[in-house]
């Protein structure tokens, strides 16, 4: 990504990230420590999870465009994401992180990266506009429907839930229709949030077309936007980092 001149979209990204170990202490102190935190557990702490989630799918798909070798990157953070889920799978797999966010957003760059010459031929508000009704119509495809949060339109047919061969399951799973045996602390499938991350790179394209804001020149604060450059390495090191702090203070 061109960070000396968008050093606006670090600095966001640098902010979020913050959020996101905020939101991972906490989650650790409440599954793991036993702290009681009503709060944590109600709609609002839902919607800080979402927001924190919403926020880095749709920025890596509007920041795609402004890096090269898309499928490269793709693979490096999708790897990043099976070392996740082999390392939580063997030391904590009760705890266990299957198709986790960075499997996600790594496949999203491999899908978009690949298929991008065709994207490019897509009219930019109407990719912009169908990405977003798709995400919207497709929200709560796992748990068996179509709609967005408490909206349920259209039951999905119980037959793409229920695979019976292991490599057809892992495939339904990783698409979005997980049967009712799947458990992950951190689940993100292609179907829908592929969509959020298309609406981001539409974006992009949108802006690009009439010129990319000024402000996205603007610095938020260095060590901030040090923290968004660096977010992937940082990503893999938040979470031992933090267990090892609340193992010292608990």
């Amino acid at each position: 990504m061109k960070t000396a001149r968008y050093r606006m979209l670090d600095g966001i990204r640098g902010i979020a990230f913050l959020n996101m170990i905020a939101f991972h202490t906490a989650w650790d102190l409440v599954y793991l420590y036993g702290v009681r935190w009503d709060w944590y557990q109600s709609v609002k702490g839902y919607l800080w999870q979402q927001g924190i989630c919403w926020t880095f799918i749709f920025l890596s798909g509007f920041c795609l465009p402004l890096g090269r070798h898309p499928v490269k990157r793709g693979v490096t953070v999708s790897l990043g994401g099976a070392v996740i889920t082999v390392v939580t799978l063997v030391l904590m797999p009760q705890n266990r992180v299957v198709f986790g966010v960075l499997t996600l957003i790594g496949s999203c760059m491999v899908i978009v990266g690949v298929s991008d010459k065709w994207l490019k031929k897509v009219t930019p508000v109407f990719g912009l506009a169908v990405s977003i009704l798709l995400f919207g119509v497709t929200r709560n495809v796992n748990g068996g429907w179509l709609g967005f949060e408490a909206l349920q339109l259209v039951k999905v047919p119980a037959s793409f839930y229920a695979c019976r061969h292991s490599f057809a399951k892992f495939i339904a799973t990783y698409l979005g229709f997980p049967d009712r045996e799947f458990y992950s602390t951190d689940y993100f499938s292609i179907i829908p949030w592929l969509f959020l991350f298309l609406s981001g790179y539409f974006l992009f394209r949108l802006l690009d077309k009439k010129g990319l804001p000024g402000i996205l020149e603007r610095g938020v604060f260095w060590p901030i936007e040090w923290i968004g450059k660096h977010s992937f390495v940082i990503y893999m090191l938040h979470q031992p980092v933090i267990y090892l702090v609340l193992e010292l203070v608990f």
